[in-house]
């Protein structure tokens, strides 16, 4: 498959199976938009300036409906630009050209500018309608064309102001999401003047910078403008000229999702998903194949196992086996009890969880020992039984082994991948209080001494969130389940 292609697009109702087609051969696509259906970007007969706003938005807001989240697509503006000239510049190589009309003279100045040896794809065999003669003055959209001609100011939020967002520890790190954002908009129109700044307040750089000379927002955002211009003309600065843009609306409905196109959506969408690779694991045989399943208390990791294992996971379920370990006769009992007393042991003789707990959670240094003790044995018992779930003559082909401790007891290695639960904490003290009858207070001492989700979220490579409702997760759990099975029959048929 090569990595990247280019599509000249002349008719954009086609859009959707030009991308099914070519979706194939690429993994990231840049899109053209022929404006003037010829190699001529500066026709006279042109709008000028075209009205691409909307369109554009649409491109990438309908995408997935096409091809998915896995095509990143680029739409190219600068040549849009009018009077644009010269030779198209991109930061990949590109190693396609697609056309979904025959413009020979166009794709090959393309090739030439991007040094592409290989032939022109031709989607369709004889011209269709370009995209200028589409833009019937009855459907335009009733918006003007909005653009820079030399320096734009674009602010992104830091933590102080993603607190309260959807899925906030899916949000990539300040610095990373400037290099990110900086790297696609030279890509898309290298023309510009970029300045990329984090942000701790809504207004940003609006207020101060003299140079500015436009704040765009959206109709739900139009005060804030309109403060800006207060706070600008205190300081007797210029006031900005507000431009405001459609909300485009999201085509799913479901009561999660929000109404209009988001990021909260994106990441709501990458939930069951890759979040990221997971690397090789050569000291482990490949068949288990092992999903270490963990998160924070109440996060539902454990009707996460029981879908899993209703797909076909073999499931272990490390806090079943520690009880095990916690028996009389075993090394675990002997050292607990001599550690912590004869206190804990319950008229049966078995160690009482409900009176050990307390002072494990009140004491970091005795969680600490406790841990110490049992962990070893703890893994060494699963890996015990993962031995010998190997020597039968059916290998399950997928072991799910749960586990709360999971990162904290650096298990990583036992594993060919991470699967894990998040919700909010304002979420897990909830499901705490009603479940485990506690306090507030003691709920949240609990939680505190689980690993945060940041720190879950940075070493898992599939993420499933409860924060919604059954169905929901169930969904996450099946499309998860998919993309294990079809890469697994990949590996398989490739051996």
């Amino acid at each position: 498959m090569a990595s990247t292609g280019l599509l000249v697009v002349s008719n954009i109702k086609q859009l959707g199976k030009s991308l099914r087609a070519i979706e194939k051969y690429v993994n990231s696509l840049y899109i053209h938009l022929n404006v003037a259906g010829s190699t001529s970007t500066t026709s006279p007969n042109l709008p000028d300036p075209p009205v691409w706003g909307r369109l554009i938005s649409q491109l990438y807001a309908n995408s997935s409906s096409y091809v998915g989240n896995q095509l990143d697509l680029r739409v190219l503006v600068s040549p849009l630009r009018p009077g644009s000239s010269g030779s198209l510049k991109l930061l990949q190589p590109v190693d396609l050209i697609f056309s979904d009309a025959h413009h020979p003279e166009l794709c090959d100045k393309l090739r030439a500018d991007l040094n592409i040896s290989k032939p022109t794809i031709f989607l369709e065999d004889s011209p269709i309608s370009n995209l200028r003669d589409q833009q019937d003055a009855s459907q335009a959209p009733k918006m003007r064309y909005c653009r820079t001609c030399k320096r734009l100011v674009v602010g992104v939020t830091t933590p102080a102001m993603t607190k309260g967002k959807t899925l906030p520890d899916l949000i990539l790190p300040v610095k990373e999401r400037i290099a990110r954002l900086r790297h696609f908009l030279m890509d898309i129109d290298s023309t510009l003047q970029y300045e990329i700044v984090p942000i701790d307040d809504p207004f940003g750089p609006t207020q101060v910078d003299p140079d500015l000379d436009m704040i765009v927002v959206s109709a739900e955002t139009l005060r804030g403008g309109q403060k800006v211009n207060e706070i600008r003309s205190a300081k007797q600065l210029r006031e900005l000229e507000i431009f405001v843009i459609d909300i485009v609306e999201s085509n799913v409905h479901d009561g999660i999702h929000e109404t209009k196109v988001s990021s909260s959506n994106t990441r709501i969408d990458l939930l069951g998903t890759r979040w990221r690779r997971p690397d090789q694991r050569p000291q482990l045989p490949s068949r288990p194949h092992i999903i270490g399943l963990t998160g924070g208390i109440a996060s539902g990791k454990s009707k996460m196992a029981e879908r899993l294992g209703g797909m076909g996971a073999h499931v272990i379920d490390c806090d079943k086996v520690a009880h095990d370990v916690y028996e009389p006769g075993q090394v675990c009992y002997e050292r607990i009890v001599q550690h912590f007393g004869k206190g804990i042991v319950a008229a049966d003789g078995r160690i009482d969880r409900s009176k050990l707990g307390p002072l494990v959670f009140a004491d970091p240094k005795q969680l600490q020992t406790l841990n110490g003790i049992v962990w070893p044995e703890l893994i060494a018992e699963v890996n015990r039984r993962l031995d010998a779930l190997r020597s039968q003559a059916e290998v399950p082909r997928v072991v799910v082994l749960e586990a709360a401790i999971l990162l904290r007891a650096g298990w990583e290695s036992n594993c060919h991948e991470i699967w894990s639960m998040i919700v909010t904490p304002e979420e897990a003290v909830r499901r705490i209080v009603n479940r485990n009858n506690l306090s507030e207070e003691e709920a949240r001492k609990r939680l505190s001494s689980q690993v945060p989700n940041t720190e879950i979220v940075a070493k898992s490579h599939v993420i499933f969130s409860s924060q919604w409702d059954h169905d929901f997760t169930q969904k996450q759990a099946e499309r998860a389940w998919r993309m294990l099975t079809k890469e697994l029959d990949s590996h398989q048929s490739s051996l």
